[in-house]
């Protein structure tokens, strides 16, 4: 009788510790509502802890390739307090939320056919994230290291993938979210991080500053008469400055340059794209919530910027329901899709979490901006000598454009291994320029040309071709 006893406490230890090597089971996601065949393969949702009181919600679904080798690509969202989970619906996930917000269809160039993704939303108060003290005042360095713990988490529920390699990946505010997180994980040699790569990317707030104004003229957005107003009074011995300049007029005629670019209609994402929905205001109303359509991370210097940020937490402060969407963007569907009670349950999402909405204005309005430029943080990662980098940019993007970046990526003076050429990847109408690359010591610079903010929205094969690339250390 003992000798039973003995074998049954050895078969539970055994179980206990088969389940501890596993995916967290309770986790899973085992039918997912709009889909008309269900995946092949698996897909998880739940919530990391962090601390005592902060939990980030994470949805990661697994190579469709080979899951158990294949790396592990963690995906965030700019803003800040934008939700990742868009990215993943709208973007590259392996399914698409379509226009009537409840059914879904698979993506033909969904990344995770090569890799295993996790989306994670954060910071806290983004998306399903909550915290329980219900405080969601954040800045860069305080996300940074909830992003690390909650990766460090993540790893903790899924020990089979400790030793696949590791990315950061990530958009727009993802310029400052991956660079931070990045010099963290690379101190910790219990990740096996590889590389990072940035897609239209806030890297520094003054080339970016300074390149809009150039995008703008140089696209016919600014008339002859604006452009000379401007060499006049923002620019001495041949060099301008739209950042830190410190002329009266100067800054008058930015004014007119924000007022151009936006709010005169233009879709500041996709210069060449319609605004869905039309040309609207920047505040409106919209089934009992305030809708804020801005996310304001161009011209922070600027006096008109920052009496308009003022205006926008004074008026947002009576509103109990504040919903912030990017210009011209439509999240309608996401929003419907989401906050559908068989969704949110399919997702196991916790009843203390808020309304799914595509951006958080509350988390947006009270963030810390710590970083204006992350060149440092490029630095040390480039001086590893070991990590792969990759900046992409859609070419008529205007909220961080094109040449902002190449111009950052320029300044950190990396030896330049490929000069600038054209790429091409492989459409149904046969082969086609992508774009324009420049390769240097483990960072490469990549233009997508016709696209927009979201690359791979606009461009999915392009965006593809350049992530397979870059993942499996192919030529660009």
């Amino acid at each position: 009788m003992r000798k039973f006893g003995d074998e049954m406490c050895i078969l539970l230890l055994a179980v206990v510790l088969l389940g501890s090597e596993a995916a967290p089971e309770a986790d899973e996601v085992r039918y997912l509502p709009g889909l008309s065949k269900q995946a092949s393969f698996k897909q998880y949702s739940g919530y990391l802890t962090v601390g005592d009181h902060t939990h980030l919600h994470y949805w990661f679904v697994e190579s469709q390739q080979h899951p158990s080798s294949d790396p592990v690509v963690l995906w965030l969202n700019g803003g800040p307090g934008c939700s990742s989970v868009d990215g993943l619906l709208t973007e590259h996930g392996p399914f698409l939320v379509q226009e009537d917000g409840v059914s879904l269809e698979y993506n033909p160039y969904s990344w995770n056919k090569i890799s295993n993704m996790l989306y994670l939303e954060s910071p806290a108060g983004v998306g399903f994230s909550y915290s329980d003290d219900k405080n969601y005042v954040t800045n860069d360095t305080e996300v940074s290291m909830n992003n690390y713990l909650a990766l460090k988490r993540f790893f903790q529920l899924f020990p089979e993938y400790r030793s696949n390699q590791l990315f950061l990946t990530g958009e727009s505010y993802g310029g400052i979210y991956i660079p931070t997180l990045a010099e963290r994980v690379m101190e910790d040699d219990e990740l096996n991080l590889q590389g990072v790569a940035v897609g239209n990317g806030m890297s520094s707030y003054e080339l970016n500053d300074n390149s809009l104004v150039y995008f703008a003229y140089y696209h016919g957005i600014l008339g002859n008469q604006l452009w000379a107003n401007l060499q006049i009074f923002c620019c001495q011995q041949g060099k301008c400055d739209f950042y830190n300049h410190h002329n009266v007029n100067c800054s008058h005629y930015l004014s007119e340059v924000q007022a151009i670019v936006y709010t005169s209609g233009l879709n500041v994402y996709n210069l060449y794209a319609p605004c869905p929905g039309g040309v609207g205001q920047r505040v409106g109303m919209d089934g009992g919530h305030l809708v804020v359509r801005d996310l304001g991370n161009s011209f922070t210097r600027h006096p008109w910027m920052q009496l308009w940020n003022q205006k926008l937490r004074g008026v947002a402060s009576f509103y109990e329901k504040v919903r912030l969407d990017p210009p011209c963007t439509n999240s309608t569907p996401s929003i419907l899709y989401l906050n559908n009670p068989y969704v949110r349950l399919a997702l196991h999402i916790s009843p203390d979490a808020l309304a799914w909405v595509m951006c958080s204005a509350e988390v947006n309005l009270n963030y810390g901006r710590l970083y204006k430029d992350v060149s440092k943080l490029y630095l040390k990662l480039l001086g590893a000598l070991k990590y792969r980098v990759l900046v992409y940019n859609g070419d008529v993007d205007m909220a961080c454009n094109f040449m902002g970046d190449e111009w950052f990526v320029e300044s950190l003076h990396q030896k330049v291994e490929v000069q600038r050429r054209p790429w091409t990847y492989q459409d149904q109408e046969g082969p086609q320029v992508g774009g324009f690359v420049k390769e240097f010591s483990n960072i490469a610079f990549l233009t997508v040309k016709g696209s927009g903010h979201m690359v791979p929205s606009d461009k999915p094969a392009a965006a593809y071709a350049i992530f397979s690339r870059f993942l499996l250390k192919q030529p660009y």
